[in-house]
């Protein structure tokens, strides 16, 4: 058994992934949205999974955005107000994340310049930097609350970082193998030198009063590097990419030893980031195709962009292939997609999470869509 339920997250991401067997199924829990998502989507789905006495083997932060981190944060909140058997919530077993201070900062005084420099320039006017420190805040008050919740952090992995070179083999839950893609060695290191190099820019900004180039050079503050993986259970596999750059993942599955002459092809993948067009290129989906791309976005800062939509259906018809987009919501874009590259033409097929649906499940045995849906809390066949 192998499903992948995409919850609704709005602008960011949360899935819920079951495998093991239709009698003993295990489950877990990757990103959990931005805020609110908890409340409305993702706790009447964990809900109804502690109802049928479902548990999590695992809950990853694939990065530390508040679009992936908040609901999180939400969920082990409520755990520590109501602890054990008085919890109407699945306990956890382990949890995956990567904090700043271990891939980026390492003693390097980044996190401090950060922090120092948002206090120094009205914070207020440097709305992607304060997101940035804001991530990096609640990743810090997520590895709180697990250590209190006694839920070990990065099991398994040399030094407690999750990274393709200490991850030396597929880690293996039941029936379902994790070959970590990214973050590597290497992709940290360059993020670090990035990220001196902003502060470097930004820090002489701030001495000499120019709080607008601040305001306008948010755009440049480097993403950090996800935790992608590949998993495969029953024959088929899913890639989750998180918010990753493709060239990253490329590397990342090549080191990994997952591609065959370049190429990889798997029953899902994961947008990266939304489906922005700035974190991947045609190319990459020439090279990592799919039989399902499964996209959570609802329209801000244009994603998923109609550039990444149209990549993909254009790479698909060049190489014959049918495919299913699933989508959390009917976005602009994806209008102009059905509008400009029609679906019977191109060979691809739309599916969008219904409104008031908490969430809908991508059953893996099939080529395109099945499983079931959650409304209200109740499953539904």
């Amino acid at each position: 058994m192998f499903n992948i339920q995409m919850v609704q997250a709005g602008f960011g991401d949360c899935f819920l992934v079951e495998f093991g067997t239709p009698g003993h199924p295990r489950h877990l829990l990757i990103d959990g949205g931005p805020a609110a998502v908890y409340e409305h989507h993702l706790r009447p789905v964990l809900k109804c999974l502690a109802s049928n006495g479902g548990t999590l083997d695992l809950v990853v932060l694939s990065h530390v955005d508040n679009d992936h981190a908040v609901g999180l944060l939400d969920y082990f909140a409520e755990m520590r107000e109501t602890p054990g058997a008085n919890s109407a919530l699945p306990p956890v077993s382990g949890l995956w994340h990567n904090s700043f201070s271990r891939t980026i900062d390492r003693g390097s005084g980044i996190e401090r310049r950060l922090q120092s420099l948002m206090t120094a320039s009205r914070a207020q006017v440097m709305t992607q930097t304060g997101n940035a420190v804001n991530g990096i805040r609640e990743g810090a008050a997520l590895r709180t609350a697990a250590l209190a919740l006694g839920i070990p952090i990065n099991a398994g992995f040399e030094d407690g970082l999750i990274t393709v070179e200490t991850s030396r083999q597929p880690l293996q839950f039941g029936n379902l193998l994790i070959t970590i893609a990214t973050p590597a060695e290497q992709q940290l290191e360059e993020l670090q030198t990035k990220w001196r190099a902003w502060l470097d820019k930004h820090e002489g900004a701030i001495a000499n009063d120019e709080f607008l180039v601040m305001a306008n050079s948010d755009m440049s503050v480097p993403n950090l590097s996800s935790i992608g993986f590949l998993m495969e259970a029953d024959g088929k596999r899913a890639l989750f990419t998180g918010d990753g750059r493709s060239d990253h993942l490329l590397k990342g599955l090549e080191q990994a030893g997952l591609l065959s002459d370049g190429r990889l092809h798997v029953d899902l993948l994961k947008l990266a980031h939304h489906g922005s067009s700035r974190n991947v290129t045609k190319k990459f989906f020439r090279s990592v195709t799919a039989d399902v791309y499964a996209v959570s976005a609802n329209g801000r800062d244009g994603n998923p962009d109609l550039a990444t939509l149209i990549w993909i259906v254009e790479a698909a018809r060049e190489q014959c292939r049918k495919i299913t987009i699933a989508a959390t919501n009917a976005t602009p874009s994806i209008q102009q997609l059905k509008e400009e590259y029609n679906p019977a033409t191109y060979g691809y097929k739309l599916r969008i999470l219904p409104p008031a649906r908490h969430s809908i499940k991508l059953s893996m045995s099939k080529t395109a869509w099945g499983g079931s849906e959650v409304r209200s809390g109740q499953m539904r066949a």
